[in-house]
């Protein structure tokens, strides 16, 4: 329980924060803050009449419906998440443009992306897996062939990219190689 209407009425008797934070056993900062908010919301001691604990607490804990809504429309998360992993070429930036079409005042780039990486950190936990040094090591062909100029002839050649990761130290190896027949 807050004693919001004990802190205004030892401060309009002339208490310091540290004698009403030491009497009522609350944090000094505690105390600033239920000032602070009694001023802002132009209430003092004595309470009127009309205002009882509920009250009290309703006018200086709670914000307004306004200032709770978000000033500028967000996108459905959980689809962004969804069209990343859907589509291999899908990046947050073609993602976003689409966003803004259907919302021009939707937010900008920067923040969609700072919002998306916030909502992605509040999903489901992973589990990391360590390996002892040497134990394992982890291979595949990543992503789409990659266009190849022979530096002697000129001539243009797709290359598959070969792609290996050291399990335990995370040490990363990539090569262009003409086919998946190493």
């Amino acid at each position: 329980m807050r004693h919001v209407g004990e802190v205004l009425r030892l401060q309009a008797q002339g208490f310091s924060l540290r004698q009403i934070s030491r009497s009522l056993g609350l944090p000094r900062t505690t105390v600033h803050d239920y000032l602070k908010r009694a001023q802002q919301a132009g209430i003092g001691w004595p309470l009127p009449e009309d205002l009882d604990a509920v009250g009290l607490e309703a006018r200086l804990f709670t914000r307004p419906e306004e200032a709770t809504r978000p000033w500028r429309p967000q996108p459905d998360w959980l689809e962004i998440h969804r069209e990343l992993k859907r589509h291999q070429h899908v990046t947050l930036q073609l993602l976003w443009l689409e966003f803004r079409e259907a919302c021009p005042e939707g937010v900008g780039y920067t923040q969609f992306c700072a919002h998306y990486q916030q909502w992605l950190k509040r999903q489901d936990l992973v589990m990391r897996l360590s390996y002892p040094a040497g134990d394992r090591m982890f291979v595949a062909f990543a992503g789409d062939t990659v266009p190849v100029v022979d530096p002697v002839s000129g001539a243009i050649s797709q290359a598959q990219v070969f792609v290996s990761t050291l399990g335990y130290s995370g040490l990363l190896s990539v090569e262009a190689v003409p086919g998946q027949d190493l």
